[in-house]
């Protein structure tokens, strides 16, 4: 009943595409103030934040691929987390509470489709019923919505063909286009006059000092070197690179740690004519051996019903394809000294995963017109909105917008 699948959605650019032909551009003009570095989900959510606070600044989006959102943004299982596994106080935590609550009502009021399906954290075994309540003790602590405890009998009245002895059922968690709701994004930032330009991949972020004739003080500018060779110039600069905020915090003279280390997610998924086994999201109790949350079944907005992740070595940084193979990407996971196991996280100087949101900026002149958003795991479609709303205060307080 189950055939394998990469994480794509061919099915979500499809639906995407009207929203896409409306957004991109690939035309430079004049100087910005703030440009933004990456055109995935996080990336659009900020823009956006950021234009309807400050509509008078103008605003450049920048995206090395001809479209929009193609990686993470739209590669991944399209659930919208309700908080329940995170540390509580943690930005994870508070973020992802929150993002649920925004991402809901965000969809309502563009008339996205989502389906607040639920989830059920099944228990099989005793040994998992402490984890179980302890994390039930953890999502009360974040203020997760609804959450309860149900017996094996409740297992089956909201899952017929599931059997536990206990679960967690979340029914504020919920799943939608992730590519969509980001796509959607980019439409309101360019509706609210931002530019958006595809196929500008950034080489270099240095400064220059240019001084009106006549005068001896000057304004400081970043510049923005492209693999074309052309440049841009801007006051301020917000990297959201996802997979690439390693290297494109090395090229602005910041730090390169955390570093990025690709894993690969592989998911099975059930014949059409076996979709009626799972009607919402399925997991298991964590086990705390692993960092990650377990394989685990669920429903997709076209209907097809998704069984995983794995989590295997990507020898290329968007090599969604088993052969793709990039050198340098390879070399890099192999000279950094790291867990194994994992899918795309980042790692610290000593190996360790880096659990929570990391945001730095750097020292010198350009470090100090620069913001880089180093690690923005699971879940961070979810919370992007949360996340959009915490960046742009930063960008506020460092920039003096």
């Amino acid at each position: 009943a189950l055939t394998m699948i990469r994480i794509l959605s061919g099915a979500s650019f499809k639906a995407a595409g009207g929203l896409l032909k409306d957004i991109q551009s690939r035309q430079l003009h004049g100087t910005y103030d703030i440009a933004v570095v990456g055109a995935g989900i996080v990336g659009l959510a900020t823009a956006r934040e950021l234009i309807l606070r400050h509509p008078s600044l103008s605003f450049v989006l920048l995206e090395k691929e001809k479209e929009l959102s193609l990686h993470q943004s739209g590669h991944n299982s399209g659930v919208i987390h309700s908080g329940i596994y995170y540390t509580p106080g943690s930005l994870k935590a508070r973020l992802c509470v929150r993002g649920a609550t925004l991402a809901y009502e965000y969809c309502e009021k563009k008339g996205l489709p989502y389906k607040r399906c639920g989830k059920l954290i099944v228990a099989v075994e005793q040994e998992e019923i402490p984890r179980l309540k302890a994390l039930y003790e953890r999502g009360m602590k974040n203020n997760v919505r609804d959450l309860t405890i149900v017996d094996g009998k409740g297992i089956r009245d909201r899952e017929p063909y599931c059997r536990g002895i206990m679960a967690l059922d979340s029914p504020y968690t919920g799943i939608v286009d992730w590519r969509m709701v980001a796509l959607s994004y980019g439409t309101d930032f360019k509706e609210a006059g931002g530019t958006v330009v595809t196929e500008y991949e950034v080489n270099d972020i240095s400064m220059i000092k240019e001084s009106p004739a006549g005068s001896t003080e000057g304004n400081n500018f970043c510049i923005i070197t492209f693999s074309q060779g052309n440049e841009l110039r801007c006051r301020y600069v917000l990297t959201c690179g996802g997979l690439y905020s390693d290297r494109l915090s090395q090229i602005s003279g910041c730090s390169r740690e955390p570093r990025i280390v690709p894993f690969r997610g592989d998911y099975l998924v059930l014949k059409p004519e076996k979709n009626y086994l799972v009607k919402g999201n399925i997991y298991p109790v964590p086990d705390p051996r692993f960092p990650f949350l377990g394989v685990h079944f669920t429903p997709r907005m076209d209907g097809s019903i998704w069984l995983g992740p794995n989590a295997v070595l990507a020898f290329k940084r968007e090599g969604y394809k088993v052969y793709d193979f990039s050198a340098q990407d390879f070399a890099d996971a192999l000279l950094f000294r790291g867990p194994t196991g994992v899918r795309a996280q980042a790692l610290d100087r000593d190996g360790n995963l880096v659990d929570d949101f990391v945001f730095d900026g750097g020292v010198g002149d350009v470090g100090s017109r620069v913001l880089h958003v180093r690690n923005a795991p699971s879940p961070a479609a979810t919370s992007s909105l949360a996340i959009a709303e915490m960046i742009a205060d930063e960008v506020e307080n460092r920039f003096t917008l």
